[in-house]
């Protein structure tokens, strides 16, 4: 396993190599820049120029958008990269490393909350839809999926919104934190301001749950139906095993393998945020940023926090490799 591990992350290195290249040529394309876009007013009223435009892009380092000057901006950025420095915001005038572990926290909590539920929900919901297949219970699952799947995100959002929130009021509907609080720093405070934050955050998780069952159930729902008509099962069966063992301790302990390759996307979706959700419920956590941070053209966040993810995403998959050896013991890494 040790050579396998060894040989995966050498691999992984080339990807992210690749991957860098990639995303960093994307964003220097891209139709405008952190100074067009900071600027724009200013060059329409004829306040500035377009040459001090073209002087603040030569200052920024995204003047030359020509394959010699974007290989050469790449060649600094991975530069300064394995020296540890991701590099300045253009946006937010910090270095990206800061502003990334200052903010992923609050998105974190909320994905891992969300993913907690996502499970605790679809689970049982895709084996109950199995183990009742073409029942009226079967059917309103699948119809529940589908329009998980279906509907978008910020579509779904403001329609909770104006139902809880503007209807019921029972919900804010955006920040972390009421305007007008104003809380002590003491022990009592401090309970009131995390009462109000799990307050406020109760729509975005809601949200974030309704919408990514659907995909769960009906993954388990398919790997159910696929063990149930299994030799073993029906061997099981005709030995006069009750169903609920037959169910729990047989199908769905082979049931749960397949869903092990899924943990490869749950790491990057705990640290990464979620741009739709926390964008319009004004959370400003991680995903909010980057979703503001690509729109403004700020190159080193976008590239920090694209590289962020990338790596989250490559110990996923490896985490994932390793833990689908355990639990399936036909499968020998690195063979």
């Amino acid at each position: 396993m040790f050579k396998y591990i060894v040989k995966r992350l050498a691999i992984s290195i080339l990807i992210l190599l690749g991957v860098s290249i990639i995303i960093y040529t994307m964003v220097r394309l891209m139709p405008t820049d952190y100074v067009d876009t900071k600027y724009a007013s200013q060059l329409q009223s004829g306040t500035i120029k377009q040459e001090d435009i073209d002087r603040f892009k030569d200052l920024y380092g995204i003047g030359d958008t020509s394959i010699k000057g974007i290989a050469g901006g790449y060649v600094k950025w991975i530069g300064n990269l394995l020296k540890g420095d991701l590099g300045l915001s253009f946006k937010y005038e910090k270095p990206v490393g800061q502003v990334i572990t200052e903010n992923m926290w609050i998105s974190f909590a909320i994905a891992l909350v969300a993913t907690i539920l996502q499970f605790l929900i679809a689970i049982p919901l895709g084996i109950s839809s199995a183990t009742h297949q073409y029942s009226i219970r079967d059917y309103s699952v699948t119809v529940f999926t589908m329009i998980g799947l279906s509907l978008p995100t910020y579509f779904f959002a403001a329609i909770v919104i104006k139902i809880f929130s503007v209807d019921l009021g029972w919900f804010p509907s955006n920040g972390l934190i009421s305007a007008t609080a104003n809380y002590s720093a003491d022990l009592i405070g401090n309970l009131q301001k995390f009462g109000d934050i799990v307050h406020h955050l109760i729509l975005p998780i809601f949200v974030s749950v309704l919408l990514s069952i659907g995909g769960l159930m009906r993954y388990t729902r398919t790997n159910m139906l696929e063990v149930l008509n299994a030799d073993y099962i029906r061997t099981a069966r005709a030995k006069g095993l009750s169903e609920k063992p037959v169910i729990y301790k047989h199908a769905f302990r082979n049931t749960m393998i397949p869903l092990v390759t899924m943990f490869a996307g749950i790491l990057p979706s705990l640290f990464g945020g979620m741009m739709i959700t926390e964008q319009v419920f004004g959370i400003d956590g991680i995903g909010r940023l980057a979703y503001q941070a690509l729109r403004d053209g700020d190159i080193p966040f976008v590239m920090g926090y694209n590289m962020f993810l990338a790596i989250l995403t490559i110990i996923g998959t490896l985490f994932s490799d390793i833990m689908y050896s355990v639990v399936d013991p036909r499968v020998t890494l690195g063979k």
